[in-house]
């Protein structure tokens, strides 16, 4: 799956404010996530609106990329305006 949105935009993203969302299980976050991340596992996106800020741009993430685009589609029905999707953590590259 083609996926526009590269480490480096989420990079500048970040840096400018956003809001960095893995959406793997609380489990699977325990086990380590990127730095400053929001755990918002996907079975609870539906709670979104109780967790992230809907002014600030968001991040998503998780192992495959299957999950964040998921994630995203829910995200965006919600309102949420500025949701991207970085797919997997390894294609987080930000010092």
């Amino acid at each position: 799956m083609f996926n526009s949105f590269s480490g480096d935009d989420a990079c500048k993203l970040l840096a400018a404010g956003a809001q960095l969302v893995d959406v793997r299980s609380s489990s699977e976050f325990s086990q380590g996530s990127l730095p400053n991340a929001i755990n918002l596992p996907l079975q609870s996106v539906m709670n979104a609106k109780n967790i992230l800020d809907e002014s600030k741009a968001i991040v998503l993430y998780c192992v495959s990329g299957a999950r964040s685009s998921t994630a995203k589609n829910y995200l965006v029905q919600m309102g949420f305006d500025n949701v991207n999707d970085l797919g997997s953590f390894k294609n987080y590259n930000c010092e």
